[in-house]
């Protein structure tokens, strides 16, 4: 699907199917130097079990036109506007966000900021904060090549960096660092930022009332699940899952990712 924002192009994929306003509808949010295609799985399970499914590429990502957006507050509020453009929402409470990583980070600040739409949301490999170190922040900026070799190593399960995956022929580091290196440079540095600048997580936790899903990988060493803790004592309605043995990269398991979904959002 293939629209305008702000004077800018924006692809949303939409699982296979075409986009229909009417139906509940479920945003998935990517990650920082991702695009929509890391949720293929998940939105063509939606768009084909009764919901609209806008899987975005953001701001400066995959097919999207534009510039980055240089903060969570800015994603958030740019998911808003996506929403108001294809008539999404106008339903209370009708809206599903589903974020990764930084793409959690939005779905949250989103759900906090513009609460009329969103009827509840789904967290998968979140901490809050979300801090970046100080050398990846400068290899991001000085050296991507270097600064995408460090992320891909640390996002994936031990497992997966020697194989062991359920669908034969996939090398889930080599099409993770291969996406990676498709967006335009200076995404990653801008996208790393958002994620470390972003400080009023926790304040935007506790004003929200909708139900919370939170995914964790058991192996995740990039948002490890004892940074999600914080957040789960936060937040008023919230349901914890942990897929034992997945690293960040929800990839490794889109089964079980799927399944959380399933159960949080169809029940």
């Amino acid at each position: 699907m293939e629209l305008e924002l702000d004077g800018h192009a924006v692809y949303a994929y939409t699982g296979g199917k075409s986009f229909d306003a009417s139906l509940p509808t479920v945003v998935f949010i990517h990650g920082a130097q991702n695009d929509h295609s890391v949720w293929g799985l998940q939105s063509r399970w939606f768009a084909h079990h009764g919901c609209g499914v806008l899987a975005v590429d953001l701001p400066g990502h995959g097919r999207s036109g534009g510039a980055p957006l240089p903060s969570i507050e800015d994603l958030a509020d740019w998911i808003e506007l996506l929403l108001e453009r294809v008539g999404a929402g106008e339903t209370a409470k009708s809206v599903s966000l589903v974020g990764h990583s930084m793409g959690s980070l939005t779905a949250l600040e989103c759900a906090a900021r513009h609460p009329a739409r969103i009827g509840r949301i789904a967290l998968v490999g979140t901490a809050v904060p979300m801090p970046v170190s100080e050398g990846l922040l400068n290899a991001a900026k000085n050296n991507e090549a270097k600064a995408i070799a460090m992320i891909n190593t640390w996002s994936h399960s031990p497992r997966a960096t020697i194989g062991g995956y359920a669908v034969p022929g996939i090398w889930h580091m080599g099409a993770s660092r291969r996406l990676a290196e498709r967006q335009h440079p200076g995404v990653l540095y801008n996208d790393l930022t958002a994620c470390n600048t972003y400080a009023h997580g926790l304040e935007a936790a506790a004003a929200l009332s909708c139900p919370v899903l939170i995914v964790s990988g058991s192996k995740d060493m990039m948002t490890h699940p004892r940074a999600a803790a914080k957040l789960a004592a936060t937040l008023k309605d919230v349901r914890t899952v942990s897929i034992e043995g997945a690293g960040h990269i929800i990839s490794e398991q889109p089964d079980a990712v799927l399944d959380a979904l399933r159960a949080f959002i169809v029940a």
